[in-house]
């Protein structure tokens, strides 16, 4: 009806002034015949005088036109009565509808009826769920305003009937329109994605007190959770689209998360970790929860940095995430993270993942932070289900959590490995030694402790230093086989000697976590392991990837990889940033740090490889110079928290005169060690040499040659007190 009066409206006037030209004619023309003077008679159109036949045929068009839109007004009228008297039908066969599958399925259908009938409420449509397009939304207005992307038709202006019973109110959206199309109402607008609703400006500093208001609805979120416990199989929490996927729950997803947040307040992120807990950070677990008080530390995951305070191991408390199912109804966005999945296929042209329940999720832009499984030895795997069953590999809390327990009632541990995570375990598994009766031994291939990082001198040293923390040391030893017998586990050297043990740690490595490589068509590095990215970390248009799984490739030093907590944090927060549109390029040379105890602690930025030539410079060191203290001075725990946004600008070299080269023998008590490649700085060990990273970083980006590098290290003040 509507338009045909709009139709009437534009045709009325054409009319109008037909009819007024016509009757003008047919005067002149009675007057003429009464004169003999002859007129040319009047013409509609403005062309040149004579004849008739263009009136007619305009009078005629006219017509034609007229005729014409009173047949489309007729079948449109006739059309929406049919409309209505199926409208009416449908309405009026509801109630038998929704008695038929109360007793089918009385489960499904009783709660949300009386949970809408009690709080005179309708209930509010699941994340990824759309009423189907022939039943009219809600009449409360406030319902109108929580979907309006919902609605894609009016009703017409001529149906009077918008109103339902409260029974038909209560009725949830129809389950078979939901499995048949799950991706249209999932999917956000182009306006929610470029323009996010406005939030508050503490929402752009990501913590847990500024984003819990947004992240928890006021007062109806206890009967939406009632009712998804209730009504809601468990695959139906998983929301259906996220425009801010993270796959993997560690550090660099939860550096990339807060980065989306602070540039996109509104963003709607989702982290999916096959493990079972929160983000949290990883370094403590080998480090500061062995050396805590707290008998009941490893239920509370909290502990005592070096510097006294205390904290826990989680990065925020769950008030600072939102549920997955309210993800995409959350006001100002939030971070959900969705535990105990795994993503088990990529398609990057239909922009989704398969989850290991079948469940699929779509995105709009994607970062793989899957970081590394930990490497195990050939000889334990070929060993069968006894002997793995007691080997540990150390890498999540649950690891810690089981070795813990494990030092407790064992007699004696073998931990296998010389780098950085087994002597860290080693160290800490040696100071309790003493109070449980506990042997604890550390075997490696290498002749000192972290003999492929540290030059042979600085590890014999290390080595003397973990033997006195009361460990056992072997060295030059490589595993043959693994065997159980008389409860004890069996370790046969090449060199024919035997180690008996109950349990052993392996800490020889971690392999890179690549297997959604080859579903979504990512290239893999055939000689540093995980995925390739470009200088802005991104696989794809839409995919980066992010910690200890990104080759990237470094402007200084060529393509690397690395395995450690700052790259993670680093990458992690230059990925969130270029998913928000920054396109920022992969500068920042990360450090790692490793503490061997509260006493003996290192910093190294760039490459640390024995191999290379090294330049050694140490002074004595001094009370201050040890990892506890420098952790009482910065303030922190987590070290590169503190020095990662730092730079040094033109740093004063020290005017302390160093020491003669005969009381700096056997005394490795705090120093620097540069190594060289061609003659060029490419990686610092700043040893029990604390919150001078912004220097060294210096040093390798200038890439320069030094022809006396004990005047380097003056810049790091070694000699003074």
């Amino acid at each position: 009806m509507l338009k045909c009066r709009t139709v009437w409206k534009k045709l009325a006037p054409l009319a109008r002034d037909s009819s007024t030209l016509c009757r003008q004619d047919v005067r002149r023309a009675g007057l003429n015949n009464g004169s003999a003077v002859r007129v040319p008679a009047a013409h509609m159109s403005s062309g040149s005088a004579g004849g008739g036949g263009e009136n007619k045929l305009y009078v005629l068009l006219v017509g034609a036109a007229c005729l014409g839109g009173g047949i489309y007004a007729y079948r449109t009228v006739k059309g929406d009565q049919q409309r209505y008297m199926e409208r009416m039908a449908e309405i009026s066969s509801r109630p038998h509808k929704a008695a038929s599958q109360k007793t089918a399925v009385p489960a499904q259908s009783e709660p949300p009826a009386a949970a809408a009938t009690e709080t005179g409420t309708v209930p509010e449509p699941k994340p990824g769920a759309a009423p189907s397009p022939e039943e009219p939304s809600p009449a409360a207005p406030g319902a109108e305003a929580a979907a309006p992307s919902e609605t894609t038709e009016p009703p017409p202006a001529d149906e009077p009937v918008v109103e339902a019973s409260p029974e038909e109110a209560a009725e949830p959206p129809a389950a078979p329109v939901v499995e048949e199309e799950p991706a249209p109402p999932s999917e956000p607008s182009p306006v929610e994605l470029t323009e996010p609703p406005p939030a508050p400006v503490e929402e752009s500093e990501p913590t847990a007190a500024a984003e819990t208001p947004a992240a928890e609805p006021a007062e109806p979120q206890p009967d939406v959770v009632a009712q998804s416990v209730d009504s809601t199989p468990a695959s139906t929490k998983v929301p259906s689209h996220a425009p801010y996927l993270l796959i993997g729950g560690g550090t660099a997803s939860f550096a990339a998360a807060r980065s989306i947040r602070a540039r996109d307040p509104g963003a709607r992120v989702l982290i999916i970790t096959n493990e079972p807990d929160l983000p949290y950070m990883r370094p403590p677990l080998s480090k500061e929860l062995w050396f805590s008080d707290d008998p009941s530390v490893t239920e509370t995951l909290r502990f005592k940095q070096w510097n006294g305070k205390e904290r826990s191991i989680y990065f925020q408390p769950q008030s600072f995430y939102i549920q997955p199912e309210e993800l995409n109804s959350a006001e100002n966005g939030g971070v959900a993270v969705l535990t105990g999945k795994k993503v088990i296929h990529m398609d990057v042209r239909g922009n989704k993942v398969k989850l290991d329940d079948d469940t699929e999720i779509l995105y709009d832009k994607c970062l793989i932070a899957t970081g590394g499984v930990p490497r195990n030895l050939q000889a334990i795997e070929r060993a069968g289900e006894k002997v793995t069953k007691r080997t540990t590999l150390f890498r999540k809390i649950e690891d810690f959590k089981s070795l813990d327990k494990v030092s407790r009632n064992a007699k004696s541990i073998t931990i296998i490995g010389g780098g950085f995570l087994g002597s860290e375990l080693a160290c800490a598994l040696g100071r309790r030694s003493a109070d449980f009766d506990l042997e604890v031994i550390q075997m490696f291939p290498e002749k000192g402790n972290m003999g492929k990082v540290l030059p042979e001198y600085l590890s014999n040293w290390t080595t003397e230093k973990v033997k006195k923390e009361g460990v056992k040391i072997i060295s030059e030893a490589l595993v043959k086989s693994v065997t159980y017998k008389d409860d004890k586990l069996e370790i046969q050297l090449k060199d024919g000697r035997l180690v008996k043990t109950d349990h052993i740690v392996a800490a020889v490595g971690l392999e890179p976590n690549v297997d959604l490589a080859k579903s979504a068509g990512l290239e893999v590095d055939s000689d540093f392991g995980g995925f390739r990215v470009n200088a802005e970390l991104q696989a794809r248009s839409n995919i980066w990837v992010a910690g200890d799984a990104a080759c990237f490739y470094d402007i200084r030093l060529g393509r690397r990889r690395v395995e450690h907590h700052d790259h993670a944090v680093v990458s992690g927060r230059l990925a969130g940033e270029n998913m928000t549109g920054a396109s920022k390029p992969y500068w920042h040379q990360s450090m790692f740090w490793s503490d061997l105890g509260p006493d003996v602690g290192y910093e190294a930025i760039g490459i640390v490889d024995s191999s290379l030539p090294t330049v050694g410079v140490f002074a004595k060191a001094t009370a201050k110079d040890t990892p506890k203290a420098a952790t009482e001075k910065s303030g922190t725990g987590i070290r590169s928290e503190s020095e990662t946004e730092d730079t040094a600008v033109s740093p004063v070299a020290s005017s302390t005169p160093a020491p003669a080269v005969e009381q700096q023998r056997d005394n490795y008590g705090k120093g620097v060690i540069f190594y060289l490649r061609d003659k060029v700085v490419v990686g610092i060990i700043l040893w029990n040499v604390f919150n001078r990273m912004p220097i060294a970083r210096k040093i390798i980006k200038d890439g320069e040659e030094h022809a006396d590098l004990n005047e380097v290290a003056k810049l790091f003040n070694i000699h003074e007190d």
